[in-house]
This record gives C-alpha cells, sequence and structure tokens, in this order.
C-alpha cells in the first residue's frame, strides 16, 4: 500500500510504499476512504520542537481518518466487518485512575495515532477497536473524516452552558470555526470571534459568527465593550496566543467560564490571577474528547441538531498532494484540507 510518513528526524514528509498491517487481538482493519489533515501533521511536517520529543520515525503519520472496516481481531465481533467508521486518536489504557472514573480523555498512559504509533494515513490502518467509532451513513465523508478534531470543538464549547449566552471564540482556525457552527446549533444569543487572516475571516461568517474582530485592525477592547457591556458568558481560547488570556479575563462577566484548547508555544504566561479569583471565573483546561461523552455529543449535533461543518472542509486533495496540503495550510489559505486516498491499497 501507500503511505504518508515521517521517514527521518527532519523537516519534510514523503509518500511512500508500506507493508499493509496485519490485524492483532482487539483491533480492526479500516480501508481508509480519506484523512484531514491537522496543525499537528504541519507541526510533523516541520520537525518542531514537539515532533522530536515524541516522534521516533519511520512513523506513517494521520490521527484524522474515516474509512471502512475489512477484517476483525481476535476478541472483536465480525459483526463489525462493513461498519463506516471513523478515528479516535486518542489510545487509552483503560486501567488507570482516570479511565476507571469517566475521565479516560486524560489517561496517564494515553498513546497517540500517527504519533506514538502507526496513523491512518495509507490505503488500510490497523487500529484498536474502541478507536474505530462508528458513523452514521448520514455524516458526509468529508465530515466523517475529521470528527476527531471537532470532537476537540465539541468538548470545548460543551464543558459548560451556551443556549441563550454571548460567546466569545478567540482564534478562527479550524476547531474555532467547528465552535462557532456548534454554538449556533446549540441557541447562543450572540457568538464573537477574533481572528487576524482575511481567508478565515470569511469563514467565520459564512458559519454564522455575529461579530468577527481583527485585532490589526480594531480596538479589540472597545469593541467588546459595546458589544457585550456586562461581559461574555464564556471565551473558548482557540489561538494559543498570548494577547487571548487577558482578553479573556477582563470580557468575560463574573461567573462566566473560559475554555483553554489552544497550545502556547511559549507555556508560561502572566495572568492577572487576582481579577480571575475576585470575578469567580471557572478556568478549564480542555483536551481531547471525552470518551465517549463527546462523541455521543458529536453524532447527536451532527443528525437532531442539523450541525453543518461542511463549510470548513475548503480543499480536497488525493493523498499524493500532501505536499501541497501542507503548504496551504502554512499560508492560513485554508479551513480543513481533506485527502482521498482511493488508489493507495
Amino acid at each position: 500500500m501507500f503511505a504518508i510518513a515521517k521517514l527521518r528526524p527532519e523537516p519534510g514528509i514523503h509518500v511512500i510504499e508500506a507493508p499493509e498491517p496485519a490485524i492483532r487481538p482487539g483491533h480492526v482493519k479500516v480501508r481508509v476512504i480519506s484523512g484531514s489533515v491537522c496543525g499537528t501533521d504541519l507541526h510533523i511536517y516541520h520537525w518542531d520542537a514537539f515532533s522530536q520529543e515524541r516522534i521516533h520515525p519511520p512513523r506513517i503519520i494521520g490521527h484524522e481518518f474515516c474509512g471502512e472496516i475489512i477484517e476483525v481481531g481476535e476478541g472483536v465481533s465480525a459483526s463489525r466487518i462493513g461498519e463506516f467508521v471513523s478515528s479516535e486518536s486518542h489510545i487509552v489504557c483503560g486501567q488507570c485512575r482516570q479511565c476507571l472514573s469517566g475521565q479516560a480523555h486524560v489517561c496517564v498512559n494515553t498513546r497517540l495515532l500517527g504519533i506514538d504509533v502507526d496513523g491512518g494515513f495509507g490505503g488500510f490502518a490497523v487500529i484498536p477497536s474502541e478507536n474505530a467509532r462508528k458513523t452514521p451513513a448520514e455524516v458526509p465523508e468529508s465530515v466523517a473524516s475529521m470528527l476527531d478534531a471537532l470532537g476537540n470543538a465539541v468538548h470545548t464549547v460543551m464543558a459548560g452552558p451556551v443556549a441563550d449566552g454571548t460567546i466569545l471564540i478567540t482564534g478562527m482556525g479550524p476547531i474555532g470555526l467547528f465552535a462557532v457552527a456548534i454554538c449556533k446549533a446549540l441557541g447562543a444569543h450572540r457568538v464573537i470571534t477574533t481572528e487576524i487572516r482575511p481567508y478565515r475571516k470569511q469563514l467565520a461568517e459564512q458559519l454564522g459568527a455575529d461579530a468577527v474582530l481583527d485585532p490589526t485592525l480594531l480596538d479589540i477592547g472597545q469593541e467588546l465593550r459595546t458589544l457585550a457591556p456586562g461581559g461574555v458568558d464564556a471565551t473558548l481560547e482557540m489561538s494559543g496566543h498570548p494577547s487571548a488570556l487577558p482578553l479573556a479575563i477582563e470580557h468575560t462577566r463574573p461567573g462566566g467560564r473560559i475554555s483553554l484548547l489552544g497550545l502556547y508555544q511559549e507555556a508560561r504566561q502572566t495572568l492577572e490571577l487576582n481579577h480571575l479569583i475576585m470575578k469567580g471565573i471557572d478556568l478549564q483546561g480542555i483536551v481531547g474528547r471525552r470518551l465517549p461523552e463527546t462523541w455521543d455529543q458529536m453524532i447527536w449535533l451532527l443528525t437532531e441538531k442539523n450541525l453543518d461543518v461542511t463549510p470548513v472542509v475548503t480543499h480536497r486533495m488525493a493523498y499524493g498532494e500532501v505536499q501541497a496540503a501542507m503548504e496551504t495550510l502554512e499560508k492560513g489559505e485554508a479551513g480543513k484540507v481533506v485527502l482521498d486516498f482511493a488508489g493507495a491499497v
């Protein structure tokens, strides 16, 4: 089969011929239909500090993908053959305190598809059965390929009340864009966003943002005081930009929440902690998807609440065009790039 892999500890990515993975107990073999390129894949492509610390080449990458189960290993019901599934990237142990208490999304023994073990950017992928999430046929294949990422947004948005509220979302990368649509589907009164890239500002408007504020062109503080004079009910921080933290603390109402998903290049940041404390703000760290709660919420949103995130898919490319996909993402001129793996077998 053909696959996309990080071959050496250096910048770049390659399309290679790789052996078809063999089935293992407790696992399923998926014929991959499509995969969505993630910001993490871009980090791997650049071979940044995270990649250097975590990845041991050669490694087939890709943790956002969908396909059809064609074979099952020992201990997995044969009835799963033929299922259309989406991937969950977190392989958890099921034995630690977190897993046993309903917090598997922060399992201390987590391994990640496409990072710690071979991922799904190839003709076939062998993954744990529980990581192959059955997906209804009415979910478009392009959306099914990126449910792992959509789950991050669902987890962030649904970590607190949304209906009838005013929500601030900082950063309109793909997960921020997803969050706009989710907030609207859940009945938010107003969704205010921040973004500097023209391409993504347009996408935010298309997905239903009520206001898109560009901090390079506007006094964001003044705009927020006008749009939400009492403060927003929740700030969903998706950007990983240091300026977003004081903005969130200043403009989230007393008793509101700040949900942090974006990761920071400089992990140490200075905060007005007394302001945060005296306003009684809930400060939440968000990682991954609650298992299986977030997956159930995603399917409910897509099938019952008419959640439409198809505008986020701005590019479709063949798997052999992965270099162009990386370059397009790097320019900020894309939402999600979905790769077609037809012909990779």
